[in-house]
């Protein structure tokens, strides 16, 4: 294989595993995004359950309040039911009595069912916020694992810069622009494909023979003529043990 082109291909190895870590890196923020998503969710289930439990304990007050103003209210009634003159008025003030103790028997009986829902809603809230401290523990791990990995990845890949700018700068100037060139217009980046017997490895077109000779040759650098990408040959695997087989028969 041509010297020039030995180094073209490690270059295309180098920038296919740059390409690599820097998908990598830069999918990890998104990563930690769903990962304070994950939480957020968790967050928003807490709120939601507390907020039934404060809505709980405000209705319990406001029925305590309403018990408190119907007894308020029975206690002014019997004492201007002392004070009647006829048994119509009597009558009138019995009437509204019997409706507040009505009122409060209700809101009694109220009370009771939302005291029982809030021992639910007390157990939802606990549950929620224990989950939600096991999520913040395991998003902080997970959080910290991407970072790392990020980091350990950028270190990477400044080595992996480092050496392409070496190794680009003993490269034949002409092959580096063709490589360059290539490499920004193929669709999987690689300007450098091998041919295996008579056909280009990337776009699977026949090499032609004088062609493929003079590329055997390794006097100069070759383009395919159908996809223009850098070519290097290498001959088929010899099947050994085929080639045993015939000998001992």
């Amino acid at each position: 294989m041509h010297a020039d082109v030995v180094h073209a291909l490690h270059l295309q190895e180098l920038d296919a595993n740059i390409l690599a870590l820097r998908a990598e890196i830069s999918a990890l923020p998104k990563q930690i995004a769903q990962i304070e998503k994950a939480l957020e969710t968790h967050l928003k289930k807490l709120d939601y359950d507390k907020s039934l439990l404060a809505a709980n304990a405000r209705d319990r007050k406001k029925l305590e309040t309403d018990v408190q103003t119907h007894q308020a209210k029975i206690s002014k009634l019997k004492d201007q039911m002392l004070g009647a003159k006829t048994n119509e008025q009597y009558r009138a003030f019995q009437k509204e009595i019997d409706y507040c103790e009505a009122e409060i028997r209700k809101a009694d009986d109220r009370s009771v069912e939302l005291l029982e829902d809030s021992e639910q809603l007390q157990k939802n809230v606990g549950v929620a916020e224990l989950a939600l401290a096991e999520e913040k523990r395991a998003c902080e791990v997970l959080k910290q694992e991407a970072k790392s990995r990020a980091a350990v990845d950028q270190s990477k890949l400044n080595g992996l810069l480092t050496e392409r700018t070496k190794l680009a700068a003993g490269i034949m100037p002409s092959l580096l622009a063709t490589y360059e060139r290539l490499r920004k217009r193929m669709r999987d980046g690689r300007p450098v494909a091998r041919v295996t017997e008579d056909t280009c490895g990337a776009c699977n077109m026949s090499i032609r023979q004088q062609y493929l000779a003079d590329l055997k040759l390794q006097d100069e650098v070759l383009a395919c003529e159908n996809c223009r990408r850098i070519l290097y040959y290498e001959a088929p695997p010899v099947d050994v043990a085929g080639e045993m087989d015939g000998t001992l028969s």
